[in-house]
């Protein structure tokens, strides 16, 4: 009499057992997936590639996994041809039918093949009814993102599917047949919202993309300027003010890698270790498989400029939108740059689209005041709501008269950094 399911009729355990088996059924064959059901967790092994292509395969393996024990929000998968997208991002789908959570496996050109068909007379179902199936299925799993054809249409049609579930923070898993920066615009930018948004890159092989120079880090320059490898001492000359500010720089760079949010300016005499503490925090992102865009900004105006050569196998638009929206962008060295009126109105851009959309940026500098960068610069690195400024007021690690930095890996023990207990 007490028990709140009396008088109500209930199905017995063998039919409830029956019922669950029979909707997992039917998720999967609404699910596209075909062939791909034989791809579990379990089944996904690295075959072959280098040491470090199979680290990444099992690090991405164990996000995925991770991430289907709970969806939410996105998840992305970046890498050449054969580098293992497409049976991760089944096993996904997979796993999640097998939980009950009803899931729809696509590729990107079937996905707006559907939906044209849907115009059709005699289509089997609407547009309408299949747009908003789409847009709320419970997860859905895109493959070959980057493959179709960009018209206006399909440009509109994906907007509008990704920003609802953007919006809605549906769980949606997507393989992509392109880099980030290839993809439009307020695609990247939802990407770039780690809120929302996880990206993870698989090891390219020699398929993979040919434009990496610009904005990648050297595998030396990660190894020899990690946290690990960071002098607490700082230069000969440095006092004990200035050890301070090398620690109090160094933690929040420890912070700031753990999750990159706003903007953050090393500032200091050159040789202070700037650049080490911003190629530390590459580092550390490039180790969860989050991509960096690292340069100096000489370079960088080089590299723009020379988009407009004849002979640059980069169009200008697509370095330029690269770099404006780039998940996280390190510029180093600003105001070593020449300041013309060109280099001046690029940076500017850069600057200006980064503040509007709150996107994560890292700046190192030798002008201390800020003073001699272009006013509509400094303003928005004054801005405390964004921006934070972390001067080091160490001296130079480099012995004068060598143009070298002394050796930070040969500092004693109790010396060299550790993390923050």
């Amino acid at each position: 009499m007490d028990d709140p399911r009396f008088g109500q009729a209930q199905p017995c355990t063998c039919l409830s057992h029956d019922f669950e088996e029979e909707r997992r059924e039917r998720f999967v064959r609404l699910s596209n997936l075909g062939a791909l059901k034989r791809f579990t967790f379990d089944s996904l092994k690295a075959q072959d590639g280098t040491p470090d292509a199979q680290r990444r395969f099992e690090e991405v393996v164990a996000a995925a996994r991770a991430y289907s024990e709970a969806p939410k929000g996105w998840f992305v998968i970046a890498g050449s041809g054969g580098s293992g997208k497409t049976p991760i991002v089944a096993a996904i789908a997979n796993e999640a039918i097998a939980k009950g959570l009803r899931a729809s496996f696509m590729t990107v050109p079937d996905l707006l093949d559907h939906l044209r068909g849907a115009y059709g007379p005699h289509s089997e179902v609407a547009y309408d009814e299949l747009f908003e199936e789409l847009k709320n299925i419970p997860m859905l799993v895109l493959d070959d993102m980057g493959t179709h054809s960009a018209t206006p249409w399909a440009q509109e049609k994906l907007y509008q599917l990704f920003n609802h579930r953007y919006q809605n923070e549906l769980p949606t898993v997507i393989a992509l047949a392109c880099e980030v920066q290839d993809l439009d615009e307020h695609l990247q930018i939802r990407l770039a919202d780690r809120r929302v948004s996880q990206v993870h890159r698989l090891a390219d092989g020699e398929s993979g993309p040919a434009f990496q120079q610009l904005g990648s880090i050297p595998q030396e320059m990660l190894g020899r300027m990690g946290f690990e490898q960071f002098d607490l001492r700082g230069g000969p000359e440095t006092d004990a003010t200035g050890r301070g500010t090398l620690e109090g720089a160094f933690r929040f760079a420890q912070n700031f890698a753990e999750n990159p949010d706003g903007w953050v300016v090393f500032t200091g005499v050159p040789g202070c270790g700037k650049t080490h503490l911003a190629a530390a925090i590459a580092g550390e992102q490039v180790k969860r498989g989050n991509p960096v865009f690292f340069v100096m900004v000489p370079d960088l105006l080089d590299h723009l400029r020379h988009t407009f050569s004849p002979d640059s196998k980069v169009s200008y638009d697509r370095m330029f939108e690269q770099v404006k929206n780039a998940p996280l962008l390190i510029l180093d060295d600003l105001g070593m740059e020449q300041g013309t009126p060109w280099a001046q109105e690029k940076l500017y851009q850069i600057f200006a689209h980064r503040y509007n959309l709150r996107l994560p940026m890292i700046i190192t500098t030798s002008n201390e005041k800020l003073d001699d960068l272009p006013p509509s610069i400094a303003s928005r690195l004054r801005d405390g709501s964004l921006v934070a400024i972390q001067p080091i007021a160490a001296a130079d690690y480099r012995p004068k008269g060598t143009g070298r930095y002394r050796s930070r890996g040969n500092a004693p023990e109790g010396r060299r950094s550790r993390p923050p207990s």
